[in-house]
């Protein structure tokens, strides 16, 4: 992942410090979107795609942990870092298990937050969370080919278009998370735009209907966000 593809968003509610930092960020060629609170930040986040998050944890409307656990959910592999003030134990082990990559304590040294996020963003560049993949995947009751693009249930084989293999694959990637909108996307049609937003919607609704023989797999839309292939395998 290359620093000026990488866009972060910063979660700060000190004007100085979020202007210096933002500033600091964006010399270090990072894309910075800056929000003053929690709820904004979250707004935010809906709408745009970003590789990584920095977030105060001491913040009006929504505090930093809370606005953490509500991105973890929509988005669990999202590597984030917490900024405070303050250095109680309980804190900083209650930022780490909500899911925390680091954490931080004002006054910091930017250079060393600079080394912490090419770390982070290094350890996550290859979607290390994600699944791996084979050349035969099992997909509840389906096996699926992506080199030959082949979807198969028992003795019925479908054959799926580019796009199609595209998305499944993205999508099994992300299997039981959330396969952003805007990733999918810019990954498989290069743009984000309403009329490839409709055209990825179709493509939806095929696959949705090539896997339907099996009701321990489906494919839900998480209002906003993206999709979801979820793999029932306790019922499999």
């Amino acid at each position: 992942m290359s620093q000026n593809k990488t866009k972060i968003l910063l979660v700060e509610d000190e004007p100085n410090f979020g202007t210096v930092l933002k500033s600091y960020l964006q010399l270090a060629k990072y894309e910075v979107d800056w929000c003053m609170n929690g709820k904004e930040a979250f707004s935010k986040f809906q709408a745009e795609e970003y590789q990584l998050c920095i977030l105060d944890v001491m913040m009006p409307e929504m505090d930093g942990f809370t606005l953490g656990k509500e991105l973890k959910s929509i988005q669990p592999n999202l590597p984030f870092i917490f900024l405070t003030a303050k250095s109680l134990k309980e804190d900083i082990l209650k930022g780490f298990k909500i899911g925390a990559q680091d954490y931080l304590t004002k006054p910091f040294d930017s250079d060393v937050l600079l080394e912490k996020i090419k770390v982070i963003l290094h350890r996550f560049e290859n979607n290390a969370t994600l699944k791996p993949l084979d050349d035969i995947l099992v997909i509840g009751k389906y096996t699926f080919q992506p080199r030959n693009r082949k979807l198969t249930f028992h003795e019925k084989t479908f054959k799926l278009s580019p796009k199609e293999n595209e998305l499944l694959i993205e999508l099994y990637k992300y299997s039981n998370q959330v396969l952003p909108r805007k990733h999918a996307l810019k990954k498989i049609w290069g743009d984000d735009n309403y009329f490839t937003g409709r055209s990825m919607d179709v493509y939806i609704a095929k696959l949705r209907k090539y896997l339907k023989s099996d009701k321990n797999v489906e494919i839900e839309n998480i209002h906003g966000n993206g999709f979801q292939l979820r793999i029932n395998t306790k019922n499999s």
